[in-house]
């Protein structure tokens, strides 16, 4: 039976997918910690080190198996999580006790376990945003064509098409898969620099040789999938590499902020929905209701990321000297919990987008109700070649115009600004001449050609590159 009498983070009940928590439990941290180890042993027996076989394997042997009832009631004792999981670890491996964390301090599978952390799950990420890079590109594709109405100040402006908007969308979501594909190529391991950084420990273990302490680090990154190690640091890496991640994960908040907004407002507009179940119940008091559930979800989770990226600035900048440990508890929460989040935005987004539904009709309803305004200039220069006088003709149609918006606004009539034109013989021009100028296709640019140009260019590539890296999508707890 569930206990329902503690706090449970809804990260775990609600939001975060089950392979991101298990990026950030507690078992893959400690297997890696015993993986590091076991790394550190190996390198220090290729550089001659009094460490056997037999140590190593017996090491192999406990890697994944961990006793954690030992390192719990070890560290009720010596107040160290460190040092409980070495004395936990040497209670498997008896042999090799003495030279487990040989030479290293807590940081070395502190921040090292970090790093590798972080990659997993920006590796994950990396996958989702792919994911719904795909969705939005065929849902660019199928409306490419489709004017709809676009807006400044969000005020009716020009047209623009449902699929043109959509690349909007995915330009931003390309820039945050750009931002990941950097942050996981210039990821580095803090690697094996000691108490204060300066590697003390391993210029007495091997004589000061320096050559065999820079390959130790090298041959550990390389066990570790990592081509770098950082060149200095204290006794941790800087707190600016949890920075630029997490703005990396911010990036993705906002793209995916930006994207919920515009949906949440074309759902009130009828224009587009989210997904909506049959089962699903809008409001508990108004049943008619479709509620933007995901979308709002997406805006209130993407606002935790953004301002959790200031949480690693302030850390990064508040560190005194060669470290201090104000940072652990903090780090523990806002990077782990930065990671969970940006997984539960993109969980939803793939949600979303797949399931976009579009209502033509009232789209073109929309545009209609708006264009006569917009097709002003093109009807003046019509009349013109017809042998008008522009500046006539220009403030007939700011009187004309004037006054059909005051009828929409005040008396909530439909606009009869076409009747007005066809009825004002300055323009020598009836109401069918005027309607062929009104088609949505002649107001939309480039549109079509621009969707087409950015998925074949921008798009496409990335997709094909990376093709079997797109995630499953998975369904939603709630």
């Amino acid at each position: 039976m569930a206990d329902h009498s503690s706090y449970v983070s809804p990260f775990s009940t609600r939001y975060a997918s089950a392979e991101m928590q298990f990026i950030f439990s507690e078992d893959n941290k400690f297997r890696t910690w015993r993986r590091l180890w076991i790394s550190l042993a190996r390198a220090e027996q290729k550089q001659g080190l009094p460490i056997t076989d037999e140590q190593i394997a017996q090491m192999e042997a406990h890697r994944d198996d961990i006793n954690y009832d030992v390192a719990t009631r070890r560290e009720r004792e010596v107040r160290h999580d460190v040092m409980s999981h070495v004395f936990a670890f040497g209670e498997q491996c008896p042999s090799a006790r003495g030279i487990i964390h040989l030479g290293a301090t807590s940081c070395y599978v502190g921040d090292n376990t970090d790093v590798l952390v972080m990659k997993q799950g920006l590796e994950l990420l990396r996958g989702k945003v792919l994911t719904v890079l795909a969705e939005l590109r065929d849902f660019a594709v199928r409306y490419k064509a489709l004017p709809a109405l676009a807006y400044t100040h969000l005020q009716p402006a020009q047209l623009t098409t449902v699929g043109k908007r959509a690349t909007l969308w995915m330009n931003e979501l390309l820039m945050d898969y750009e931002e990941i594909g950097h942050r996981l190529s210039t990821l580095a391991l803090l690697g094996s620099k000691g108490t204060t950084g300066t590697q003390a420990s391993f210029v007495e273990l091997l004589g000061g040789d320096s050559r065999k302490i820079k390959q130790i680090e090298a041959d550990i990154a390389g066990e570790m999938g990592l081509s770098r190690v950082v060149p200095v640091s204290g006794q941790t890496y800087s707190r600016k590499m949890d920075y630029q991640v997490v703005s990396a994960l911010s990036g993705i908040a906002q793209s995916a902020s930006k994207f919920s907004y515009d949906l949440r407002l074309l759902q009130s507009f009828k224009e587009m929905e989210e997904p909506f179940e049959n089962s699903q119940i809008g409001s508990s008091a108004m049943p008619y209701k479709r509620n933007p559930m995901r979308s709002e979800r997406i805006s209130g989770l993407a606002r935790y990321v953004m301002v959790d990226a200031l949480n690693a600035a302030i850390t990064a900048g508040t560190q005194w000297f060669e470290r201090t440990l104000d940072d652990s508890a903090n780090r523990r929460i806002a990077v782990s919990e930065a990671f969970l989040a940006a997984d539960a935005i993109l969980n939803l987004m793939m949600n979303v987008c797949d399931g976009l539904v579009v209502y033509e009709k009232v789209v073109r309803a929309r545009v209609m109700a708006e264009l006569p305004f917009m097709a002003t200039e093109n009807i003046m220069m019509d009349a013109v070649k017809r042998g008008g006088d522009r500046q006539e003709l220009h403030e007939k149609l700011r009187v004309h115009s004037q006054a059909a918006a005051r009828r929409v606004k005040e008396e909530g009539c439909a606009n009869d600004l076409v009747e007005r034109i066809a009825g004002d013989p300055a323009f020598r021009v009836t109401r069918e001449e005027i309607e062929a100028i009104l088609e949505p296709a002649r107001f939309i640019g480039r549109s079509v050609e621009q969707v087409e140009e950015f998925v074949a260019e921008c798009i496409d590539p990335v997709l094909a590159a990376h093709a079997g890296e797109q995630a499953a999508r998975m369904e939603l707890q709630v």
